[in-house]
């Protein structure tokens, strides 16, 4: 149904306010959905600030505690909330760009062509032409209303004069033409009423059925169309949020998959390995039977110095006494031999791989340096080949000085990791009376190992993922890529044996290598 069928000319003034009304209610929903989005960016904000909160920090990443299930779960959950902040960031964002912005400057659009539409309504044209008109035909009527009355007069006049026996030719003659001359003259009055009634009615029908319904088909289609496009927004609002709900949905499924995936046996464990001491629990202490020496002679049997408690444990004597002893803050040393035998193999393994990738970054930016001065010096123009002298020089005193620590570290951890296993064999009791050499002890173990493995079938491959230069005696040296057969498995202590294609063996740290074993 048409406004221009259904409604009349002089309900304009209605169908104005009511296209108005209906772009104020555009300018009211763009507001709200702008509400809207500033309320999902500080609560973005927010999430995102409370995740950064409880996150821990880049240093603190190698503590002790972020090895637990649980912690690492709960840095799971902090990691998707952020990731969550994010959706709704984009919700508000989207709703700005494809609402608000996309509404806004529709309804910039809407107003400019309805002030259009108005301005050709209101301007000086058919409306008051057609009331010109009107008023002309008006004229017209009354004029030939007039007219034809007083020819009436005139021809009623005449006749009377021509019956009148005392009436004069003459005035009889006067009388006719008066007569004849009113009816000429209202005969042109009607003929001029006729035509301005003519040109009244082409008017008023173009004002009607051509002029005011294109005024009010161009407001109905302006109205339409706005009701359409605040439709389509009101959708949008929906679907906006709809359309982050998967990646919404997988956040929280993050959640919960951080939940199930705590285990509190191997967090248990984790507190083990991380504060075992390698030391063994003390013996049984033996019973001294102090009553053997009443039938000794008086001289033997005096009480003398009282024995103490370390006396008291008899072959517990030579093996460290730590349970029961007072503990003060110890001393940090470069070989940590302030921690217990397994923390202590534990950090030299740790500062042993440390030392060997800051050795492989500094040999690399020397073979960088090197190919630098050829190209110098093949090409001057490109540079001065001495500029890089004093960094070559540093470079290498710098690898010279890594070699002497990974050497340092190799002698000092393969010291503790076979005096470990020498404590937790069954005949690996301490004695005082000598202390072998550390580094001899090292490389007697791996020779013995060469010598009973010396045939063993590879249980697998492995592939080196940084080179290693294998500095001590019962090492191997390999090269990044390098792969090599595996002899021996890791047994806890951060080393596998491996075999070269050429019967060269030795052992290489576990963490620098990717291994595949035979199934």
């Amino acid at each position: 149904m048409e406004w221009a069928v259904s409604l009349f000319t002089d309900q304009y003034d209605i169908i104005e306010r009511h296209t108005q009304s209906g772009l104020e209610l555009v300018e009211k929903y763009v507001k709200f959905v702008k509400e809207r989005t500033e309320i999902e960016q500080n609560y973005a904000k927010q999430l995102r600030n409370l995740s950064k909160k409880f996150n821990i920090k880049r240093s603190s990443k190698d503590e002790p505690e972020c090895r637990f299930s649980s912690y690492q779960s709960f840095l799971d959950i902090l990691n998707e909330m952020n990731d969550y902040a994010g959706q709704r960031e984009l919700i508000a964002e989207n709703m700005m760009m494809n609402i608000c912005i996309d509404l806004t400057k529709y309804l910039q659009e809407l107003k400019q062509e309805r002030k259009t539409v108005s301005l050709i309504w209101r301007r000086p044209g058919a409306q008051q032409s057609l009331e010109s008109t009107y008023k002309q035909l008006d004229s017209s009527k009354k004029r030939f209303e007039r007219e034809w009355r007083e020819a009436e007069r005139a021809a009623q006049y005449a006749e009377k004069t021509d019956q009148d026996i005392n009436a004069t030719k003459a005035d009889v003659e006067k009388a006719k033409q008066q007569a004849h001359m009113r009816a000429h003259v209202a005969e042109e009055c009607k003929n001029d009423y006729a035509a301005q009634l003519q040109k009244y009615n082409k008017e008023q029908n173009q004002f009607y059925f051509n002029d005011m319904p294109l005024i009010f088909n161009k407001l109905q289609d302006l109205d339409e169309r706005r009701v359409r496009k605040l439709a389509q927004g009101y959708v949008l609002f929906s679907d906006t949020e709809k359309h982050v709900m998967p990646i919404i949905g997988k956040c929280l499924e993050g959640i919960t998959k951080a939940g199930t995936n705590v285990n509190e046996r191997n967090d248990s464990m984790v507190v083990i390995e991380q504060n075992k001491s390698g030391f063994e629990r003390p013996g049984d202490v033996e019973f001294e039977d102090y009553s053997q020496g009443i039938n000794r002679a008086s001289s033997d049997s005096s009480l003398g110095t009282p024995k103490g408690p370390m006396d008291l444990l008899g072959k517990n004597k030579g093996k460290n006494f730590w349970l029961f002893s007072k503990r003060s803050k110890p001393t940090v040393t470069e070989d940590f031999a302030h921690l217990p035998p397994e923390q202590r193999r534990k950090r030299l393994q740790q500062k042993l791989e440390e030392i060997c990738k800051e050795l492989q970054k500094e040999v690399d930016q020397s073979e960088a340096l090197g190919k630098m001065k050829d190209v110098y010096e093949k090409n001057p123009q490109m540079g001065d080949p001495a500029s890089l002298a004093s960094q070559i020089s540093q470079t290498s005193q710098n690898i010279e000085r890594l070699r002497g620590e990974v050497n340092k570290y190799e002698v000092l951890f393969f010291a503790v990791h076979f005096s470990s296993l020498s404590l937790s064999s069954p005949d690996g009791a301490h004695s005082d009376e000598s202390t072998p050499d550390p580094s001899q002890a090292i490389y007697a173990e791996f020779d013995d190992d060469f010598e009973d493995d010396e045939l063993a079938a590879p249980i697998g491959k492995c592939t080196a993922m940084y080179n290693f230069p294998g500095a001590s005696e019962g090492t191997i040296s390999m090269q990044e890529g390098e792969v090599l057969a595996v002899v021996e498995e890791d047994k806890g202590d951060g080393w596998t044996r491996v075999r070269r294609n050429n019967g060269d063996e030795g052992y290489i740290p576990t963490s620098y290598v990717t291994i595949t074993l035979n199934k």
